[in-house]
């Protein structure tokens, strides 16, 4: 039977991830996905395999502006990516990866990153994992914080309309100093985080979105769910924090203090949280916090000469990296990044690494330091690994609090 891999038609979704679904138990794409998808992610940007017409592999694209060192870059959030059991084993994934990652560069978006469903499967395409994340779940009544500073500014509840106007600005703002978060259109916004169904809320109550004010200005947000249950008449329930994001420190501490004081409510759990997430150091007793990570974000530098020119660099020495690309051979070559930017060499190499090696720190979520103890990076050259990392530090850990 013939297979072909192509960029889907309009008229052909939501068939076209079909098999991403099967492994979510269902055979039919339900109308409420379709609704929800079809106004943020363009058909073009799904490729699928079909044999016989019908479609036995994809993978999606969401076009991203993303937070990275110094601002923001134009970014492939990879998503919906399935081969059905049945057509395992064939190369479908291979070939559906090949077009998807030649369809990025042509389209000029130099980086590439994604949520992995199995840890194991995209460093052969040259991702790598690029940070952290981690869940919390604290008791409300070993919630205090470490000093005992006056509450500040105003909490009102808004609308989604309304709120997808305030939030979208703090949150445009925040992934400009956040790797890895991505700025949210106003369709996102509307048909996917603001989106509240019945099924999505997990037994909890309905979508609440607060705003935080100081001296009158929007300064943070929260969206989050009460769970409420009692046990003789004892409140024993929880808050489900969505997310929470602040413009400066003192916001971002004000919303959480709020979420973490909320009456009826024995418990507050959170997701996706960064590794220097502000709780672990407001908190007067951050080991309640019962931290449980799990990896994060993966990283595929498509263009490691325009990824590489995009972002900034601390003030320090010069490195030249050697980067050995299979997947993608345009990326193969010497760069040579200094505080003053990066640019391609014939100089000798000082560091060698995969590409993937590089993506797990271009965000600045990893140390070479750290990459190369692991055999994921080689010193060719005395100090070059500590150059490396005193250039590439990043002021913020890597953070998406969304999957995508």
């Amino acid at each position: 039977m013939t297979l072909e891999i192509r960029p889907a038609r309009p008229e052909e979704f939501p068939d076209v991830v079909l098999p991403i679904m099967h492994y979510f138990g269902r055979n039919v794409v339900p109308q409420d996905f379709t609704d929800r998808f079809r106004p943020i992610i363009p058909p073009d940007r799904i490729h699928a395999a079909f044999e016989d017409g019908q479609a036995v592999g994809s993978g999606g694209v969401f076009p991203f502006e993303t937070g990275i060192p110094g601002g923001l870059i134009r970014a492939a959030g990879v998503t919906l990516v399935g081969v059905l059991p049945t057509h395992r084993r064939r190369g479908i994934l291979r070939q559906l990866m090949r077009a998807q990652i030649d369809d990025i560069h042509e389209r000029g978006e130099p980086m590439a990153y994604l949520w992995a469903s199995e840890d194991a499967l995209y460093g052969r395409f040259g991702y790598g994992i690029a940070s952290f994340s981690g869940n919390v779940e604290i008791p409300r009544d070993r919630a205090a914080f470490h000093d005992d500073q006056p509450v500040a500014g105003r909490i009102r509840y808004l609308e989604k309309e309304e709120a997808l106007e305030v939030f979208s600005g703090i949150q445009r703002a925040a992934a400009a100093r956040h790797p890895g978060m991505f700025v949210r259109p106003a369709e996102w916004w509307r048909h996917r985080r603001l989106a509240d169904p019945e099924w999505g809320r997990e037994g909890g109550g309905e979508m609440v979105r607060a705003l935080l004010e100081l001296d009158g200005r929007p300064a943070a947000y929260a969206l989050y769910r009460l769970h409420f249950s009692a046990e003789r008449g004892i409140p024993n329930g929880f808050t489900s924090v969505i997310e929470a994001i602040g413009d400066s420190p003192e916001a971002t501490r004000e919303i959480w203090r709020y979420l973490l004081d909320i009456d009826w409510m024995a418990r507050v759990r959170a997701h996706l949280l960064p590794l220097d997430h502000e709780l672990f150091l407001l908190l007067r007793e951050p080991r309640r916090l019962s931290f449980e990570h799990r990896d994060g974000l993966w990283v595929r530098l498509v263009d490691v000469e325009a990824a590489l020119k995009a972002r900034t660099y601390k003030s320090g020495e010069p490195v030249v990296i050697e980067v050995a690309d299979e997947f993608c051979a345009w990326n193969a070559g010497q760069y040579r990044v200094g505080p003053d930017g990066a640019e391609r060499t014939d100089a000798e190499p000082e560091l060698a690494m995969p590409v993937e090696s590089l993506g797990s720190a271009y965000l600045g979520g990893f140390r070479f330091g750290d990459l190369a103890r692991a055999g994921r990076v080689e010193e060719l050259a005395d100090g070059a690994l500590d150059r490396a990392d005193t250039l590439f530090r990043a002021d913020r850990y890597p953070w998406c609090p969304e999957i995508f």
